[in-house]
């Protein structure tokens, strides 16, 4: 083969190759302009997240407020004597059951039976005066002054004698109510009298128990407003039936009812003072005892939100609502109460409608999402 016919052929296959790598560096260029922009597509268009949804329905609910109450019987009567003297008798225990006009206590009473004698001594003699006179005065050979003084000093005399009479009367103690015994801090031979420091003892009648505690002027005024827009007048007797915890943590079995509001409010605390009476049948409450008070509140055909499906707004409770096309928006409630973990809702939503209840702090108005119903 001749050097040019050499030439010519190397001339060919050299033309060859580089259109060969013409087509190949074109197609790999295609091939990166292709993935770059699908992946600038897809970062553009991220996929909606998939979060839990739920439809609104509306509904009653009742929910308590609770408050701490100081517990007191029916009548706590502190027990006193009206006389000073030693106690001579203890007819009772404590924590003893005692009717009206039992006798509880004894004072010793010699010295005073020694001056009932002298006064009754005192109220012969005055008596013998007199009736020595009235037949002298008859006959005139005295003065009707000189009876008169005398009936006067029988009369004085009888005084006497009835006061110390009474006071004997003092020395035994009685119950003036039916109850039971507190605590008997003086025992026999102590001397008492009505300036000692704390009563003989206390009865109290715990038959039914009086529960006082406190509330503030806008929690009275809240409860208030419940019962006449029920179409009743805002008093006691038509405040609901309220429920008491006791101590242990365990629910009283008897209802009671708010027997008492005082409506003056303390203007120091701002808070007001109310009462509400039980029944004590089972003697399970003390007269001293602690507890909460639990009044029920009703909201009827309202929405129950969870809290945990709102974002707070520049101080508005918001919830994001779903619409047709899957993406969201912000509605502001208005929250009529709340409990630990739910707001109670009667303005801002529409029966029907569908809430996020996942996610919501990182949603934005119109994003989309994917829906997963609950």
């Amino acid at each position: 083969m001749s050097n040019h016919s050499y030439n010519q052929k190397r001339n060919k296959v050299s033309s060859y190759m580089k259109t060969i790598t013409s087509i190949l560096v074109a197609a790999g260029t295609l091939l990166f302009l292709s993935c770059g922009g699908n992946n600038q597509q897809q970062a553009a268009a991220p996929q909606a997240p998939s979060l839990e949804v739920t439809q609104l329905k509306k509904q009653d609910i009742s929910i308590y407020n609770s408050y701490s109450t100081n517990i007191e019987g029916i009548q706590n009567v502190e027990i006193w004597p009206k006389v000073s003297g030693f106690v001579q008798n203890i007819y009772v225990e404590e924590g003893q059951q005692v009717k009206k006009g039992q006798l509880l206590f004894k004072l010793e009473t010699q010295t005073l039976s020694q001056d009932a004698e002298a006064a009754k001594a005192a109220v012969n003699v005055a008596q013998v005066e007199v009736n020595k006179l009235i037949p002298l005065v008859e006959k005139e050979i005295i003065s009707e002054v000189q009876l008169e003084t005398a009936k006067a000093q029988l009369a004085q005399a009888k005084s006497n004698y009835s006061s110390i009479a009474a006071n004997i009367g003092y020395s035994n103690i009685t119950s003036p109510v039916s109850g039971y015994i507190g605590e008997i801090p003086y025992k026999v031979g102590a001397l008492v009298s009505s300036t000692m420091g704390q009563p003989l003892t206390v009865v109290s009648d715990i038959s039914g128990i009086r529960a006082y505690f406190s509330m503030t002027e806008k929690e009275l005024m809240d409860m208030k407003s419940e019962i006449t827009n029920n179409g009743e007048a805002a008093s006691s007797a038509n405040a609901p039936e309220v429920e008491l915890v006791m101590i242990n943590g365990e629910t009283y079995p008897e209802k009671g009812k708010i027997a008492m509001v005082n409506n003056i409010i303390n203007p120091t605390t701002g808070s007001v003072t109310l009462r509400a009476d039980f029944d004590n049948p089972q003697l399970l409450l003390s007269s001293g005892s602690t507890g909460t008070i639990k009044i029920p509140s009703t909201f009827e055909d309202v929405f129950v939100i969870p809290q945990f499906a709102t974002i707070d707004r520049q101080g508005t409770k918001m919830v994001y609502v779903l619409n047709q096309d899957n993406t969201v928006v912000s509605v502001p409630l208005k929250i009529a109460s709340q409990t630990n973990k739910e707001f109670i809702v009667n303005e801002g939503l529409e029966a029907g409608s569908t809430i996020v209840t996942e996610g919501v702090s990182k949603l934005k108005d119109g994003q989309a999402i994917n829906p997963v119903k609950k």
